[in-house]
């Protein structure tokens, strides 16, 4: 894999610029990766913003050969090697809660936003993360930062090279049958959410129930009164014992 990294002081959202280049005929292994956005963005479209130079963020533009259904590997290779990469550089081990975050606990360490293009080339995939590394993100989100959760100051560029270490053989797994069934093991293995009481949080409704575990095309299989539900989206809030009691 040939990385183009484009780098940003400013900018008002990496995937937003890299989308209009990946319709304008970009490679697969072209990176885009700010100091700053002034327009962060992360599920449904909610505004992220942190201070200048704190976080690393950046878009990564994969064209892996893969079905629709199985466009959700693309955006769990890039989680599963960020989640390498910061063991390696500080030994933190963060899990992954459903369907994009990276937690330490239950503290919010990083989010992932994939985006589908289509290109004259075919689909293309933006996979945005942001990795909070010395400030913990907006008020009024249960966050935390690699530098309070290790003690470890890590630049944003030292990270972002290592990330793209850790992407190039996970995204050599998305080329075989085979090889996508060890990268989606590997998720499902770290998906802290399998097994807990969750709440879904859906546009219109909210479903509780117990996470059993993704499917094949990644969608959250829960428990419900019985009988088993598939959620493709919404918030997913990991139910404390309180929360569970309450609920009963």
């Amino acid at each position: 894999m040939i990385w183009r990294v484009e780098h940003f002081e400013e900018i008002e959202s990496t995937n937003t610029w890299l989308a209009a280049q990946a319709k304008s005929g970009a490679p697969e292994g072209t990176v885009a990766y700010a100091d700053f956005q002034s327009a962060g963005r992360g599920r449904l479209d909610r505004r992220w913003v942190s201070p200048p130079r704190t976080s690393l963020l950046c878009s990564i533009l994969l064209r892996p050969p893969l079905s629709a259904d199985e466009l959700y590997l693309a955006v769990a290779a890039v989680a599963l090697s960020a989640r390498a990469a910061l063991v390696r550089l500080c030994g933190v081990r963060p899990s992954l809660k459903w369907p994009n975050d990276l937690l330490v606990g239950e503290d919010k360490l990083a989010g992932l936003l994939g985006e589908v293009v289509q290109t004259s080339a075919g689909l293309a995939i933006i996979v945005g993360i942001g990795v909070n590394l010395s400030d913990a993100g907006p008020d009024g989100v249960r966050a935390t930062s690699v530098r309070d959760a290790s003690g470890v100051t890590i630049a944003p560029r030292a990270l972002l090279d290592i990330l793209l270490e850790e992407i190039e053989p996970r995204r050599a797994l998305l080329e075989s049958v085979e090889g996508r069934e060890t990268l989606r093991d590997e998720y499902e293995r770290a998906l802290v959410t399998v097994g807990q009481s969750v709440r879904i949080e859906l546009v219109n409704a909210v479903q509780s129930g117990i996470a059993r575990g993704v499917d094949t095309s990644g969608q959250l299989l829960v428990e419900v009164d019985g009988a088993t539900m598939a959620f493709n989206a919404g918030d997913v809030v990991h139910l404390r014992r309180f929360e569970e009691v309450i609920r009963d």
